[in-house]
């Protein structure tokens, strides 16, 4: 009987470390092909990149608290031109046992366009923005499909840096103080290695 227990015990810890191989792998192959494929940064800059390890502690399984938000408000930007956003709702979330919160957005513009309609949007900074990583803060996307029984797989190994950080001339929204996380979220896209 131990040796069933043991065996089981074995199998199902090297089912555990294979699901985190796969997925640092998977990680390591959408930072390849979004580097790859990135719209602002060309040929030999792309060598400028560079992303925290990834890290399973930093996937977390968020609750999500609808807010019905029907004025919006201006969100600034790093430009002269603000940007219009309906607060959609509050995810709730632990790292290291610490209780955070972010809120997510919905963009006015792209609500009236069938492609992006359904994309939400949260921008946050934490203690290495300005640090390691960009100072303007990152952002993660998902979309309304993402938000399955009020909750959220919110994975910052995909935080990535806005056009900002690269060149200037665009209108990225900076985030809202609510999205200043207390805590290093060492994931995700580091500060662009090149000065602009």
């Amino acid at each position: 009987m131990r040796i069933v227990i043991f065996s089981l015990l074995l199998i199902a810890g090297f089912s555990a470390a294979a699901q985190k191989t796969s997925y640092i792998d998977s990680l390591k192959e959408y930072q390849k092909k979004y580097v790859a494929t990135h719209e602002v940064v060309k040929n030999a800059d792309k060598k400028y990149f560079k992303f925290f390890p990834v890290s399973t502690a930093y996937k977390v399984i968020a609750s999500f608290e609808k807010i019905n938000d029907t004025s919006g408000f201006i969100m600034k930007t790093s430009g002269k031109i603000s940007k219009k956003f309906f607060r959609y709702g509050l995810l709730h979330f632990s790292i290291g046992n610490k209780p955070l919160q972010l809120t997510v957005y919905q963009n006015e513009q792209l609500l009236n366009n069938d492609e992006y309609k359904d994309y939400l949007f949260i921008p946050f900074t934490d203690l290495t923005s300005g640090e390691e990583s960009y100072a303007g803060g990152k952002y993660i996307d998902i979309r309304l499909g993402d938000i399955k029984d009020n909750t959220v797989l919110l994975d910052f190994n995909k935080a990535y840096n806005p056009y900002c950080a690269y060149t200037t001339g665009y209108n990225c929204p900076i985030p809202p103080r609510e999205n200043d996380l207390p805590i290093a979220i060492k994931a995700g896209e580091k500060d662009f290695g090149k000065a602009h």
